[in-house]
């Protein structure tokens, strides 16, 4: 659909002539006053107004002022024939897209419509951007009904007012940088740029280059001047992953940082004033580097102004059944395939099995069982080479095959939060055997 675009001029000639000009591109719609300008503004959808300055009645500056209150988002672009800089800076202060004089160059205000509504689309799908990033990333999105999950959420939700610095802890593939993003789109930084970093896969040299950037010609191959990660991230977050892999050289100036809000480039002399939210994340124990003198005492205490724990897979085991539904589904659409359930007997396997390698564990297996399936309901067969010698385990284990099956199903229940309907489907068998059996177990 063509953009509609409100012409206001008195002068007839000049309304007519704008007007023609701009209509084979445009829905053109025109008012000789203020007025009546701000009457039709009641009854189109406006996307952009073209408003001479002198007028009877209502002049272009009250309309520039009522607009913009009313809305925000409406291109106004001020012509005017008495052009003085006083005028134009007020226009621009009040909100004008720009102020040109008369007589109007056509081909200039086709290039100003243009880049205005452009300029006004990029808005726009940042915003639905912005707002998609928010839900995919929200805390309501972190799958997991366990204690120490639900614990994370609340205290996300409590540092949601606020700009504290957070330190994760965790072992690797456990979701820390989920957590990060959560606690950035919950946040009043939520709309600048979050911005990440992983301080263990660069060498010294460089990560301090891309921490605080550098100044041309600072070293050798430094062409131009680059920014630094702090100054991408101003005005939002810098996630610094892998914190503990920081040499103690770097974590001087990072403190600096941490303190003051600024920093030099490497190679350069002048001072940047930054405000950034610090979310840090590591695998190793802070606190035994800085016994051992590999980790700055009062780095650490700049940075765990805030702490999250995050638990590993094996101290959460009653969200596995969740977890795997959830990448389940995730990879069945991905790889177009018709896997829809996991057996009881390999739900079993998934929630015994100790995942030394956390949630990117479990959800590469699941990945590995959805593209070797070939029906609608992963078995253990399904399951990876180096998961399936857990079988032979498994069975001999002491713990009755009944009590077995009554936790698996009582844990499947649990994680879609009491829906019989799922639990039967995550289960691989019909609603009234799930019936049956909860009525087994529940007379027991």
């Amino acid at each position: 659909m063509q953009p509609s675009i409100l012409i206001v001029e008195d002068d007839r000639i000049t309304r007519e002539s704008l007007a023609k000009a701009l209509s084979s591109d445009y829905i053109i719609h025109t008012a000789n006053n203020g007025v009546e300008a701000l009457s039709l503004l009641g009854k189109e959808t406006i996307d952009a107004i073209i408003t001479d300055v002198k007028m009877p009645l209502k002049d272009g500056m009250k309309i520039l002022e009522t607009v913009k209150r009313a809305s925000p988002d409406i291109i106004i672009i001020m012509v005017t024939g008495y052009a003085t800089v006083e005028s134009a800076v007020e226009a621009m202060k009040k909100g004008a897209y720009d102020y040109i004089t008369k007589p109007v160059n056509i081909d200039r205000l086709h290039m100003l419509i243009e880049k205005a509504l452009e300029n006004k689309r990029l808005k726009a799908d940042n915003i639905l951007l912005r707002k998609q990033f928010k839900e995919t990333f929200s805390y309501g999105n972190i799958i997991g009904n366990s204690k120490k999950i639900k614990e994370i959420i609340n205290l996300i939700s409590q540092l949601s007012t606020t700009k504290a610095t957070v330190l994760i802890l965790g072992e690797s593939g456990t979701g820390k940088e989920l957590f990060a993003n959560a606690l950035h789109y919950n946040s009043p930084v939520a709309e600048g740029p979050l911005i990440k970093v992983s301080c263990a896969a660069l060498a010294e040299g460089i990560l301090e280059s891309e921490l605080f950037g550098h100044e041309k010609g600072a070293f050798t191959g430094a062409l131009y001047t680059k920014k630094g990660r702090f100054e991408l991230a101003n005005g939002g977050t810098l996630f610094l992953d892998e914190v503990g892999d920081i040499p103690l050289s770097l974590q001087v100036k990072l403190l600096r940082v941490l303190q003051e809000q600024e920093y030099e480039r490497v190679g350069g002399t002048r001072t940047l004033k930054v405000d950034v939210r610090i979310i840090a994340a590591t695998n190793k124990r802070l606190d035994e580097m800085i016994k051992n003198g590999e980790f700055r005492e009062e780095l650490y205490y700049r940075l765990r102004v805030v702490t999250i724990n995050v638990p590993p897979l094996r101290e959460r085991n009653e969200d596995i059944p969740l977890l795997s539904l959830h990448f389940l589904n995730y990879f069945s659409k991905k790889h177009k395939k018709e896997a829809a359930a996991i057996s009881p007997g390999a739900m079993r396997l998934l929630t015994a099995y100790e995942w030394p390698g956390n949630i990117r564990e479990l959800m590469n297996c699941i990945e590995s069982m959805v593209v070797m399936s070939t029906g609608k309901t992963l078995t253990g067969e399904n399951i990876p080479p180096y998961i399936s010698p857990l079988q032979e385990r498994y069975y001999d284990s002491i713990t009755p095959l009944r009590e077995i099956e009554r936790q698996a199903i009582l844990n499947t229940i649990n994680a879609v939060k009491g829906n019989k309907t799922e639990a039967a489907k995550a289960l691989g068998i019909g609603l009234k055997t799930l019936y049956r059996k909860l009525k087994v177990y529940t007379e027991d």
